[in-house]
């Protein structure tokens, strides 16, 4: 093709084109000027090759002032600038050599006239071979055809980023406005929500971009709810800052799931924020988790001392570790990254790390989370989670650590499982621990869900959705607490500040959210319809696959009713009954040997008896033989061929 052929060219010979062409082309502006001019065509051409000469020798101008370096496909408003400096030198040059030569038939009004001409010649040949390549690459691309909805300026740019690059192709704008349904805006109407409905069934739009600058997030949860029902997937694109600063319309997101779920996160106090903090060395166990990764992220920009991540999973610690150096150039910080690659168990490593850099801060996030794996690890789930605390709680007290913070959970409030109640005795060690020391001062800090966590159902069903489905969820009546991971730690750091010794702080989580409801809205605003009874032939299924051993309806933060409010409206005090350490620690070592010996029967009564309204299953797995395992026939041992 002509555009391939062109693009093949090297620049200069591109340049040396377009000045030969431009040297034909006014020198014809000239001439259709004085025809224009005079009404005829038999003039004596001759004696007006001074205005031409004077004419093909300032083309060149027109390279000195830059126009020759726009690359036309991508040419802008600021290449007018240079065409009309260009022409009016030309122009006024021509007016020089006129009167300078005294031309004879050479009006002054012809220079208007040849001005004119030489501008549309200009431009308008420009700026048409630009129509031209654009839609030429845009043919030869599958692009995304997209509506986007909203008519601000933040949109119409939008739509001219997208119309010139990217994988996506407007066709529509959307708006609630009825003032605005009908207009045309960059070429393409405005239409109302409703239309959505017809514009998808025709496959003209298969998603929605949804560009409003500012909007709040409550605005956005609006827009989010009111295109659910569509069978479109809704988008999410940077605001109108970023995308004028140049970020690539490449950079379209997926809805944010706290826009979603109606989050409202509330500002830190600063002085809270960097309390247990500042200038101190802080140890982060479970750093290479969602959790103590995002924990490590936000305690770098408060100015610790020294920042030290400990975690027993080699490649997480070293992505961790990856990350938080990358933080740290991006910032500038001087602050000094210890790695340490260890298991929590490890009480000497523990108390080492903490004495040699003088620990001050301890953020102890290091847990076995996943219900269903603990449950058929029992073992593993109670060392970890409840005798690591222990191990890391009393290094913290031998090293002379301030505070010790612990990242729990409300599984541990009338658990159902192992998990829950490993943490819960750990809550319960601290608290019986911090009647033995002044030293330390103990905390926990107990929530629920944290989207986009490694543990949590929004990555799993996202990926199921990509897979083509079925989502699957254990119970159409569970319901969850759900908040942002950086909104959780955000809370952490705070309520660490606000500790007396002993306490149970409880982030406000929120409503509950229904989990088959979250499912739904995750499908419809990926664009896709639900399969069920009413529709048969829709996109993805949802599955329920029951309950597992363990699982709960629904999930609470309390034991009881007493709660008490903080200097922070999100964070909540509780003071839960517990044992003595007098008391509960000849019980740890009777759990212990319990463990040692995998006596299930054992761990499940000492559980039940220790732990307030705890109610495990009937069966815990974990290495005990299961029938239904040993029944399977067993495999024959592949001999070799003789």
């Amino acid at each position: 093709m002509l555009v391939e052929f062109i693009e093949g060219l090297s620049r200069h010979c591109k340049q040396a084109i377009a000045i030969a062409i431009d040297c034909v082309m006014l020198s014809v502006m000239l001439a259709c000027t004085l025809i224009l001019k005079h009404g005829r065509w038999d003039l004596d051409w001759l004696q007006f090759w001074p205005a031409f000469a004077v004419t093909l020798g300032c083309v060149p101008l027109f390279l000195r002032l830059g126009l020759y370096r726009h690359i036309i496909r991508h040419m802008g408003p600021h290449a007018i600038w240079a065409i009309v400096k260009g022409i009016t030198v030309t122009t006024v040059a021509l007016a020089a050599v006129a009167y300078m030569v005294r031309l004879p038939d050479f009006p002054r009004s012809a220079l208007i006239i040849f001005w004119l001409l030489s501008f549309c010649y200009v431009t308008g040949t420009r700026f048409l071979v630009r129509a031209y390549a654009q839609a030429v690459v845009r043919g030869n691309v599958a692009r995304q055809p997209v509506a986007i909805y909203g008519t601000g300026e933040a949109a119409a740019y939008l739509a001219h980023r997208l119309g010139r690059e990217g994988d996506y192709r407007p066709v529509a704008f959307i708006d609630e406005n009825k003032d605005l349904h009908g207009r045309v805006i960059d070429g393409l109407t405005v239409h109302p929500v409703e239309a959505l409905s017809q514009l998808a069934s025709e496959h003209i739009v298969r998603q929605v971009l949804i560009a409003l600058s500012p909007a709040s997030s409550a605005e956005r949860r609006r827009v989010i709810e009111m295109l659910e029902p569509y069978p479109v997937q809704v988008r999410i694109v940077p605001d109108f800052d970023a995308i004028i600063s140049g970020i690539p319309v490449a950079n379209i997101q997926d809805i944010d799931i706290s826009d979603l779920l109606g989050r409202h996160e509330v500002a830190p106090l600063p002085h809270l924020l960097s309390g247990s903090v500042a200038n101190r060395a802080v140890l982060v166990t479970g750093a290479g988790g969602s959790i103590g990764t995002e924990l490590c992220r936000q305690i770098l920009r408060l100015g610790p001392r020294l920042l030290i991540i400990l975690d027993q999973a080699e490649f997480s610690l070293f992505k961790a570790e990856n990350e938080l150096r990358r933080i740290c150039e991006r910032s500038r910080t001087t602050t000094p990254v210890i790695t340490i690659l260890g298991s929590v168990l490890d009480r000497v490593l523990l108390e080492r790390t903490m004495r040699g850099y003088g620990v001050e801060t301890v953020y102890h996030a290091a847990a076995y989370k996943h219900v269903g794996l603990v449950e058929n690890n029992v073992i593993q789930g109670i060392k970890n989670n409840t005798f690591g605390t222990l191990c890391a709680a009393e290094a913290a007290i031998d090293a002379g650590v301030a505070d010790f913070i612990l990242i729990s959970t409300d599984k541990a409030v009338r658990t159902r499982n192992v998990m829950g109640a490993s943490k819960r005795l750990a809550e319960m060690v601290l608290q019986a621990l911090q009647e033995q020391t002044d030293r330390t001062c103990f905390s926990m800090v107990r929530f629920g869900n944290v989207m986009i966590s490694s543990g949590s159902v929004v990555p799993l069903f996202l990926e199921q959705i990509d897979r083509g489905g079925p989502v699957t969820i254990t119970h159409p009546d569970v319901t969850r607490y759900f908040m942002t991971l950086p909104e959780a730690a955000e809370l952490v750091l705070q309520a660490a500040s606000m500790a007396t010794g002993g306490d149970i702080f409880l982030l406000d989580m929120g409503k509950p959210v229904k989990i088959h409801h979250l499912a739904r809205k995750l499908i419809r605003l990926k664009g896709y319809k639900v399969r069920d009874e009413s529709t048969p032939h829709g996109d993805i299924e949802i599955r329920i696959t029951g309950l597992r051993p363990g699982e709960k309806l629904h999930e609470e933060l309390l034991v009881g009713d007493a709660s008490s409010g903080t200097e922070h409206r999100k964070i909540m005090r509780t003071l839960e009954s517990h044992v003595s350490w007098t008391e509960l620690r000849p019980a740890l070592v009777t759990l212990e040997h319990a463990c040692d010996a995998f006596d299930h029967d054992a761990i499940k009564r000492f559980i039940e008896n220790l732990v307030e309204g705890a109610d495990l299953a009937e069966q815990l797995f974990d290495l005990t033989p299961r029938a239904d395992v040993l029944m399977l026939p067993k495999r024959e041992s592949l001999g070799r061929a003789r």
